[in-house]
């Protein structure tokens, strides 16, 4: 079983890693799964995460204060409506109501990133 959890940690991480740059993918609760994963399975691995430079920070942050920092917050919103934007545009110009849903979809998203507290540092 600790196997299967280092598996699914390590698919769960490289997901969350991805969802830096690709704004439909949760950064941050995917990295809580893999650190959750990590725990139960590996704890070389959840102190290797919760250490790292760069990732580390996501899920202190978040256990910690369950706050998003004020600059990842206008990047991910300023992502989701760019990438989400041009969907709506260029991709399902001829649809209306997938142009509505894809609209809706970035208002969630955007309401739903902007209702955890903003992390002041």
């Amino acid at each position: 079983m600790k196997q299967l959890f280092v598996i699914l940690g390590t698919i769960a991480l490289g997901l969350g890693v991805l969802g830096i740059f690709v704004p439909l993918l949760p950064t941050t609760p995917l990295l809580l799964l893999a650190a959750a994963l990590y725990f139960k399975s590996s704890p070389r691995l959840y102190e290797w995460l919760l250490n790292h430079p760069q990732l580390g920070e996501y899920i202190r942050n978040f256990r910690e204060y369950r706050a998003i920092p004020l600059r990842v917050k206008i990047i991910s919103v300023s992502l989701v409506w760019l990438t989400i934007g041009y969907c709506i545009v260029a991709v399902v110009d001829k649809w209306w109501w997938a142009q509505l849903l894809m609209a809706l979809l970035a208002v969630a998203i955007t309401w739903h990133i902007l209702s955890f507290a903003t992390l002041k540092k």
